[in-house]
């Protein structure tokens, strides 16, 4: 691996535990009995979610390949969703 490469896999390694932290937080927010309890859990999923904005900001940043496609799909879901 290219240096750049190995910073590339390890934002995409960041940007998974970060969507699986999401997953986690509003599945324990969804079971949980107590309101605050349940405050809480999906505050800190929505802080995951900065997260990976983040991580993904960084990606398309350094990966061209990546911001391209990134673009392609949102133009290709916005046409086939209107």
């Amino acid at each position: 691996y290219l240096e750049q490469d190995i910073d590339k896999e390890i934002l995409r390694a960041g940007m998974i535990a970060e969507l699986d932290a999401v997953s986690l937080y509003e599945q324990l927010a969804a079971m949980a009995k107590n309101s605050d309890i349940k405050k809480i859990f999906l505050d800190i999923a929505k802080e995951e979610k900065t997260h990976l904005g983040e991580f993904e900001a960084l990606l398309l940043k350094f990966d061209k390949e990546q911001a391209a496609e990134f673009e392609a799909g949102k133009k290709e879901i916005e046409e086939l969703t209107e």
